[in-house]
């Protein structure tokens, strides 16, 4: 049987993939696992829940506090928030574990579960195997005043938005933002923050109606905030996804700022300020060539991870790094955070803005992107990808021809059924080039 989490929780199609009952047994199973140590105390344990705006959300979270509080865990419900925030009020209100339904960047049919420990933290894959062996499993449930209580959390909103500006190193003030909020998670939350922190806003993609997140708005989408930040000569703009763990900009001329060029201007910041742990950047194998030159032009180390922010924040707090994240802009600031939150990527982006008097353009400047293709090819046995003789062949062989130049990536997706193949070369159409040729091999010879 197939594993059941991802890179990233649990996810799928709402009401086929991810139904009530899955919701249901997975809570129960979480509260067997993840409140173990309070009940050995001789405490209740408690857990935070949180959720995007998308439709399926509404049953599935009633679902989650339902399997919870049948559970003996008392749930404190905080409605919809950033996953990040849930990491948050998860450690800030000393809350034995943490539940986010949310499907990230995934168009709205689908949604997902995924689980903090305590502490805000994302769970190992131990814990997650220990969860799913749960499932289904016989229990002794609880009665009387043994079973959870379910209390509506509606200060979460307040305490994450301090805590967010606690982190700002200076103020926005005289910064022009457009925020592209995906009519996801982050619709409320992080116009508000921008606005306390002095920038001007203009919002997009902030009026969720449980239907249209990630709807050609937010970081999968940029068009439209491309468009608004030249239409009203902002400075630049900030996008998020549907549960806002990520953030990509544009300049003020709409080109795309992306994560590893966000992590570059961080990291010199960083560096500059002295907070740059270890003077290491901790990135993915997806990372651009173009940021590990940069990076090796400042003299900052860079140690890279699988595919996953799972993998990066597992790496930064075995090595005690404080800057890591991929280039789909999930940016980890361990000082602040426990996982990618980008309302805090976008804050601290604007704040170098404002303190240096630089635009977004000139700080991106210090790294420069070599061509990058991706290809997704579907239809394919994904469990293959990296045995197949021919395919691996093929690999060595278009690297060999790169010399240096470029590179070769295939992997599996960790969140959909298909196999990625990335292509990074000296110019567009040789990565292109490359890729097709790989990417038909793995169509042909990896065929389902």
């Amino acid at each position: 049987m197939a594993r059941i989490f991802g890179t990233d929780g649990v996810r799928g199609l709402a009401n086929r993939d991810i139904t009530a009952e899955l919701a249901l047994g997975l809570a129960v199973a979480a509260a067997q696992v993840l409140g173990s140590d309070a009940r050995a105390a001789g405490r209740k344990p408690k857990a935070v829940v949180g959720r995007d705006p998308r439709a399926s959300g509404e049953f599935l979270a009633a679902a989650v506090i339902a399997g919870l509080a049948s559970a003996g865990v008392d749930v404190h419900d905080a409605g919809v928030l950033p996953t990040p925030a849930i990491a948050f009020l998860t450690a800030d209100m000393d809350a034995h574990f943490g539940v986010m339904l949310s499907a990230s960047h995934n168009a709205m049919p689908d949604n997902g579960i995924k689980f903090f420990a305590a502490g805000g933290h994302k769970l190992p894959d131990a814990v997650e195997d220990a969860i799913e062996a749960r499932l289904g499993v016989d229990w002794v449930r609880p009665v009387g005043a043994e079973i959870g209580r379910v209390h509506r959390n509606r200060a979460g909103q307040a305490r994450y938005v301090a805590h967010l500006l606690a982190a700002l190193p200076n103020r926005l003030d005289g910064l022009s933002v457009v925020i592209d909020a995906a009519h996801g998670a982050a619709s409320a939350v992080s116009p508000e923050v921008f606005r306390l922190a002095g920038a001007d806003v203009i919002e997009i993609g902030s009026a969720p109606d449980g239907l249209n997140i990630n709807d050609g708005y937010g970081s999968t989408h940029l068009e439209h905030l491309q468009a608004a930040v030249v239409e009203r000569g902002a400075d630049l703009g900030i996008a998020h996804d549907g549960d806002a763990d990520r953030c990509l900009a544009v300049d003020h001329t709409g080109a795309i700022i992306d994560g590893d060029q966000i992590m570059a201007i961080l990291a010199l910041a960083m560096q500059e300020q002295g907070t740059l742990r270890g003077n290491t950047l901790v990135a993915t194998v997806m990372s651009n060539l173009g940021l590990l030159h940069a990076m090796e032009r400042a003299g900052i180390d860079v140690v890279k991870t699988g595919v996953g922010d799972r993998y990066v924040l597992e790496k930064m707090r075995e090595r005690d790094f404080s800057l890591g994240g991929e280039q789909s802009g999930h940016v980890i600031l361990l000082d602040h955070g426990t996982t990618g939150d980008g309302v805090l990527t976008g804050l601290l982006l604007a704040a170098r803005v404002a303190a240096t008097g630089t635009p977004i353009a000139a700080l991106a400047a210090v790294m420069t992107r070599l061509p990058q293709v991706l290809v997704n090819v579907k239809g394919v046995d994904t469990s293959r990808v990296g045995t197949d003789e021919a395919v691996q062949g093929a690999v060595a062989a278009e690297e060999a021809e790169l010399a240096g130049s470029g590179r070769v990536l295939l992997r599996k997706s960790g969140t959909e059924p298909l196999v990625r193949v990335m292509v990074e070369a000296a110019t567009a159409d040789q990565a292109q080039a490359v890729a097709g040729r790989l990417a038909a091999l793995v169509k042909t010879r990896l065929a389902v």
